[in-house]
């Protein structure tokens, strides 16, 4: 496994990428509201990160995924492709997941939305997973371990008796979209042999669902629903591993760490 340990330079073109990313999500959440698509949500933010960042959308034409954006509403865990016939309502939960491509390096960012007035066990369930993601990105320090995150996720996830998505995890990232290492988030031993050390660049967005931890993909070859059909959160941070901790690239506006 050969894990890219990044130069000063790239972890500045990194720290600007991640940044853009945020601004995305930043520039988004008033928009996310009952009544407008995934579609419409789709294009402000393909708008904005062309005609006003000057960024590329990494996942657009990403191995053919057709949009600037993924949008997973309720069950669906991860990769929802935006469509104008899909409106959010109220109750809904919904991820919004971006990457930017700025000077040839990725940020990569997601969070949950909540759609009006949301059943208490859904808000719950979007509170738990950001929990588990800032708990993840906590132990993120030179001589840790893969395991260590991975450990701190699963344990609180499965403490308020929810489950980790498997199939998909976090990864390395920079110049590519997808690097060396996988950052899986349930404590598989093999975790243990990746050591962290300073100028690893990785995200933590670990998947978490209500129900049971298993998952299936529907028939576009992108969107992946929990197999229960019950409902599934996600949160993700691009960072870095530093001399003494860790820096996250992509914090949003006043954006503070939530821990249990």
């Amino acid at each position: 496994m050969a894990i890219k340990i990044k130069t000063a330079e790239e972890i500045q073109k990194m720290r600007v990428a991640g940044q853009l990313a945020a601004n995305v999500l930043d520039k988004i959440t008033p928009h996310v509201v009952a009544g407008i698509s995934t579609g419409e949500l789709n294009q402000i933010m393909h708008d904005f990160m062309v005609n006003e960042q000057g960024t590329i959308p990494a996942t657009l034409n990403y191995h053919g995924f057709p949009a600037s954006s993924c949008i997973s509403v309720n069950q669906v865990v991860c990769h929802g492709i935006p469509d104008n016939a899909k409106k959010l309502k109220n109750g809904d939960i919904v991820n919004i997941d971006v990457t930017v491509i700025k000077d040839g390096y990725h940020g990569d960012t997601s969070m949950m939305f909540e759609i009006g007035a949301v059943k208490p066990f859904a808000s719950r369930l979007c509170q738990v997973a950001r929990e588990c993601l800032w708990l993840g990105i906590e132990q993120v320090k030179p001589e840790a371990t893969l395991y260590d995150v991975a450990f701190a996720i699963q344990q609180h996830a499965e403490a308020n008796n929810y489950s980790v998505v498997r199939e998909y995890c976090g990864h390395g990232i920079g110049a590519d979209f997808h690097e060396e290492p996988q950052v899986l988030h349930y404590a598989a031993e093999e975790l243990k042999e990746i050591v962290l050390k300073p100028g690893m660049v990785f995200t933590i967005e670990p998947m978490i669902n209500q129900g049971k931890a298993p998952v299936k993909l529907l028939g576009d070859n992108w969107t992946v629903v929990t197999k229960d059909r019950k409902l599934s959160a996600q949160w993700e941070h691009t960072l870095t591993v530093t001399d003494d901790g860790y820096e996250i690239f992509t914090l949003r506006h006043g954006e503070v760490p939530v821990l249990p």
